[in-house]
């Protein structure tokens, strides 16, 4: 038992350590390429205070805060959606298959429809206006897939999140033809999973939520290991089942919703990264949360930066980008796994 555990743990830390090399790789890769090139140089030279005033513009105020805030997004999602798939015993659970990114928009859209500007300080509202979408709408879901004999059925909790996700994605529509031009575009763009135009007080707003949230996940990790043994087992041997589970999806949600805020209607990250974590590291939450957090870094950052320059001069919003690879392995995890 020991040989395993350590076996485990060198797994995870050799996988975490090749994940953090590919991440910093494509934030390198990501930081040369755009519409303007700059040369490894270039950057560097620019990072280190040397550069010239046009060098200094398109890195610090247009890239550097596009990458961090697509970092630290593809970090929530992943470590979100491991916690969702933990907590429901539900391999294919998922921030946007459970609705819970339709509750994020439609936070988002009703707070521009007050407020009608992503700038200044009414920026960091934003999260907030999310996160109470996204709890309304994880509240829906969860008592609407309850059954009183059997508890939370998986394959009822992903046709309930498919509904909930369509009804509130109608009324969200609606909402967003009705504001003005300017703010519909942005709405758009951010539906579609884009990250253009994000600033430092975007980072400013997404940094607290991720920097609290993922710590305080990862000290559960033995509770979330809990909720594989099913309710009744978790129960008799003295797991508080419903208030874990309660934080522990308030915990989620947050997490989910805040990274949604910013880096906008990305779906499917939540899905693929967990399955990808244990597949490296083995069941255990202590060993693949911070897997999963480095492969939806390693993913978003990759599909943004794919999606702004292979396809130039046309820029494709990154969740497009991850739907095109996300949306062919959740078929594959559906027919996949046994219900």
């Amino acid at each position: 038992m020991e040989s395993l555990e350590k076996s485990r743990a060198r797994r995870a830390v050799a996988a975490s350590l090749y994940l953090i090399l590919a991440a910093v790789g494509v934030v390198v890769f990501a930081l040369n390429t755009g519409s303007i090139r700059l040369s490894p140089l270039e950057v560097l030279s620019t990072l280190l205070g040397n550069g010239t005033g046009e060098q200094e513009l398109i890195l610090f105020e247009y890239r550097l805060p596009r990458i961090i805030i697509t970092a630290l997004a593809g970090i929530g999602l992943g470590i979100a959606g491991a916690v969702l798939q933990g907590v429901s015993r539900n391999s294919l659970a998922d921030p946007g298959i459970l609705g819970l990114n339709a509750g994020a928009a439609f936070g988002l859209i009703v707070f521009v429809s007050f407020f009608r500007s992503m700038e200044g300080p009414t920026a960091l509202l934003i999260p907030m206006f999310t996160f109470a979408g996204g709890v309304l709408t994880a509240i829906l879901i969860f008592l609407l897939s309850y059954d009183r004999n059997r508890g939370i059925s998986p394959i009822r909790l992903i046709l309930v999140g498919i509904a909930i996700e369509a009804g509130i994605g109608a009324v969200t529509l609606f909402l967003s033809l009705r504001l003005d031009e300017d703010i519909y575009s942005f709405a758009s763009r951010w539906l579609a999973g884009s990250v253009w135009g994000r600033e430092w007080i975007h980072v400013g707003s997404l940094l607290p939520w991720i920097a609290l949230l993922a710590p305080f996940i990862y000290s559960q990790s033995k509770k979330l290991d809990v909720f594989a043994l099913g309710d009744e087992l978790a129960a008799g041997i003295g797991s508080r089942v419903t208030r874990n589970r309660i934080v522990l999806l308030a915990s989620a949600v947050a997490l989910s919703c805040a990274s949604v805020a910013m880096a906008g209607g990305i779906g499917f990250i939540g899905l693929v990264a967990p399955h990808i974590a244990r597949r490296l590291a083995g069941p255990q939450h202590r060993y693949f949360l911070p897997i999963a957090g480095l492969v939806g870094l390693f993913v978003l950052v990759a599909a943004d930066t794919i999606g702004r320059s292979v396809f130039q001069p046309v820029a494709i919003p990154a969740g497009v980008v991850v739907a095109l690879v996300g949306g062919p392995y959740f078929l594959y995890l559906l027919f996949k796994t046994k219900f």
